[in-house]
């Protein structure tokens, strides 16, 4: 070991409670402490590097910054006897959605060093100097990964109103049989008591088939009472308590009291099955998916370029199935995997914050086989169990940055996790168009709308990068208690049929100068490369998101689009004028919905907002959008006479499967206050205001033939968009590959009818 000038000279400073240490893995590849000869962590600005003759990503890092001191960690799993024999610490009690985190003291032996890379990578004493507080301030710091983590899961459960301003029926002492099982049923688990009036009901059925046949959530549909309190979860530190208003786990400040209402005593209650948090962490982390054939056979496992996993991070599936469709693009991988060098050489941004560093990074782990590698169930055993594959928890954290949803860890819509994707990038791309790998997403539409009086038309041209398709859905058999209902099967080209057929609308029609009728349909003015879909398998019935299984057929290997081009203005066509500023008076509040809204618990100005946001349009859909928006930052504040509400995700919706771009619904929908009908007429009378603003010069092509072939399938499993888990399906090397999380296997039967999102890809013949 060798003295070194350098260690006065670089005025070292132990990290604090809020600096990000790097120290799990190189902060531009996915080598990380547990592959010999470990990882170097910068003793300067904690960034970390490996230290491979390939990529050499630590010695990049001291040729960019000039620091030189590095600590080297090494890490290796302790023997088994002596991790049987460590004494365990007990679990810290679960009082919020969290990850705790965990101690790797009596799992792993760590082995360090200090180098010197100003004077050539040498050895260093570590006792030296500072060094010893150094070294002890890396290894007992937390992690920047584990602090996203903890930071993302973290949900603190606070009281609400209804909870606070509870009003229960006069006080009724229940029987010890009376809270044996579900007034409805017999089922005598996860039991819910109304704190209102003291009913006992069976929860949710979750995925899987568990948790019970909702008769709690029915006992609220008919009488709105809202609060509930998980039976098994109480103790003298409170329970579970769920508001069925808000449709989120609550605290009761006063619940000792509501409980003493039915003669229940919190004091000699005792814990007896698992809370919220607890099953939410048991689902989200354990999860496991089938990986077998039909004869119970495991699917074969595969392993090397392109057949690398991405582990779950918790909830994390929606990410690492569209990550994985991506990436198996060509476009995506000639941006990101070639040039990956020759950018983390350039780049003066942090790596862990600059967005092509992580997806080089991405790339790299998901294309270069590296991480691919087979892994034996136990070392006495010849079996493999599959492979670790990558963990992208530096990605999450980037790409969620600043947005109240991904930047958590509740389970997500892997479509909009694509759309946030593709524009995240295409932002970052914004300067350089040219290598904008998003571009083969893009096409154009064209929106026709037709009144039905004077046969006018009025043409609409949007750019766009995904499409939303009905999926026809015709009942065989009705669900009956704990079936599911059957539907008749469809063919893909049916919901294309769908999509781009006439629909009618009423119409205020300036050329006819009344109120009409007017047919719209929507078609395509270019092709993408490639084409994504999404299938409307859910809907909203009783305040619950529900799932339409409806069997999507692909009888064809070809799909052909020519007929959905679009053909623009006919000789024989007259436009439609234009029609003049739409109206910006102040709405009327529809006083019997209000009264209905009050009814039910919410406060009056949240119901003034709501009904003015959706147009007066009833207390059902009003009461929709307020479970939607309960946290909005200014959900309370008063209404003025020059309040402005935003639009409803519902009339968005509306607008958007007519074809037209979010952008443009929006701006729609805020020139003529929220109202749908009168934003469709002013989409259709304001052809050159194409709010486009955001998006790319126009892709695609409309050469015929138009013909794609299948390229993936994302699949979601379980009874919501917010629950359940996300696979992948690609067909690559002439065979369909199931991505499961960090389970890579061949998958000669992939689910396409049951599938959530279509990748198409063009094919030119």
């Amino acid at each position: 070991m060798e003295s070194c000038p350098h260690i006065l000279s670089s005025n070292l400073i132990a990290p604090s409670t809020f600096s990000q240490v790097h120290k799990e893995e190189c902060t531009l590849c996915f080598d990380s402490q547990d592959l010999a000869p470990g990882i170097d962590v910068c003793l300067t600005c904690f960034n970390a590097g490996c230290n491979s003759p390939e990529r050499h990503h630590a010695q990049t890092h001291y040729q960019k910054t000039r620091h030189p001191l590095v600590l080297n960690i090494y890490r290796f799993l302790k023997d088994k006897l002596k991790r049987a024999d460590a004494t365990e610490e007990p679990p810290q009690k679960i009082s919020k959605l969290a990850i705790l985190p965990e101690s790797d003291k009596n799992k792993y032996e760590f082995v360090t060093r200090v180098k010197c890379y100003a004077c050539g990578g040498a050895e260093i004493d570590k006792n030296l100097g500072n060094l010893p507080i150094m070294i002890d301030s890396v290894m007992t710091s937390l992690s920047a990964s584990k602090q996203s983590e903890i930071k993302a899961w973290e949900e603190e459960i606070t009281a609400c109103d209804h909870t606070r301003n509870l009003e229960q029926d006069p006080s009724r002492k229940l029987e010890s049989q009376a809270l044996t099982h579900c007034n409805d049923c017999d089922l005598k688990e996860n039991l819910w008591l109304c704190l209102v009036c003291g009913n006992l009901g069976c929860g949710r059925q979750q995925y899987g088939g568990t948790g019970g046949n909702g008769h709690g959530l029915a006992h609220f549909v008919k009488t709105k009472h809202p609060i509930s309190c998980k039976l098994g979860t109480i103790t003298p530190e409170g329970a579970d308590i769920y508001c069925y208003l808000c449709d989120d786990p609550k605290l009761d400040p006063a619940l000792g009291k509501h409980l003493a209402n039915f003669g229940i005593n919190v004091e000699s209650q005792q814990k007896t099955e698992k809370n919220l948090t607890e099953l939410q962490l048991e689902q989200n982390l354990k999860f496991d998916f089938s990986m077998t054939n039909e004869d119970g056979e495991d699917l074969e496992p595969l392993f090397g370029p392109g057949y690398t996993g991405i582990k779950n991070l918790g909830n994390s599936c929606y990410m690492a199935s569209v990550l994985q469709a991506v990436f198996s693009l060509d476009a995506f991988q000639q941006r990101y995997y070639p040039t990956m060098m020759e950018h983390q050489l350039q780049c003066s941004l942090d790596p862990a914050n600059c967005l092509q560093c992580q997806l080089s990074k991405l790339a790299d782990g998901l294309l270069s086989g590296r991480y691919s590698q087979p892994v034996q169930t136990d070392e006495m055993e010849s079996k493999i169990r599959g492979q670790d594959g990558i963990t992208p928890a530096m990605f999450k954290t980037l790409i969620g940055k600043d947005h109240k949803e991904f930047a958590t860890m509740r389970q997500q819509d892997a479509f909009e996790f694509f759309q946030h994707l593709i524009t995240t990038i295409e932002r970052k791309e914004h300067n350089n168009p040219e290598n904008d790998p998003t571009k083969i997403f893009k096409f154009m539409t064209q929106q026709r709308l037709q009144c039905l009086e004077c046969k006018r038309v009025r043409y609409s041209n949007n750019n766009e990068s995904s499409i939303s398709i009905p999926v026809p859905a015709r009942k065989i058999k009705s669900a009956e208690e704990g079936s599911e209902e059957i539907y008749e099967p469809v063919t893909f080209e049916q919901c294309l049929e769908s999509f781009t057929a006439d629909s009618m609308i009423e119409y205020s029609c300036p050329a006819c100068n009344k109120k009409t009728s007017a047919v719209t349909n929507m078609t395509f003015v270019t092709f993408p490369e490639v084409l994504i879909v999404q299938t409307r398998r859910f809907e909203y019935e009783n305040w619950v998101s529900r799932k339409i299984s409806v069997p999507i057929l692909f009888d064809k290997e070809i799909l052909n689009f020519d007929n959905y081009i679009a053909h623009g203005k006919q000789e024989n066509e007259e436009l439609l004028p234009e029609e003049k500023s739409a109206d910006t008076s102040e709405p009327i509040i529809d006083g019997e919905a209000l009264n209905q809204l009050l009814v039910m618990g919410f406060p009056e100005t949240r119901c003034k907002k709501a009904l003015i946001a959706t147009g007066n349009n009833g207390a059902e859909i009003a009461s929709n959008w307020l479970f939607e928006h309960m946290d909005d930052p200014d959900i309370d504040i008063p209404i003025s006479s020059s309040s402005t509400i935003g639009p409803s995700e519902s009339d968005i919706a509306q607008l958007t499967d007519m074809g037209f771009t979010q952008n443009r619904a929006k701006k729609a929908l805020g020139e003529t206050n929220n109202n749908v009908e009168r934003a469709i007429e002013w989409l259709f009378n304001h052809p050159e205001e194409d709010s486009n603003e955001d998006l790319p010069i126009q892709s695609g092509d409309s050469i015929l033939p138009a013909n794609y072939r299948l390229q993936c399938v994302i699949s979601h499993k379980g009874t919501s968009l917010h629950c359940g888990h996300y696979v992948a399906h690609i067909y690559k090397d002439q065979r369909w590959v199931l991505y499961n999380d960090n389970k890579v296997v061949n998958a000669p039967r992939p689910p396409l009818g049951e599938s959530y999102l279509y990748i198409l890809r063009r094919v030119r013949i």
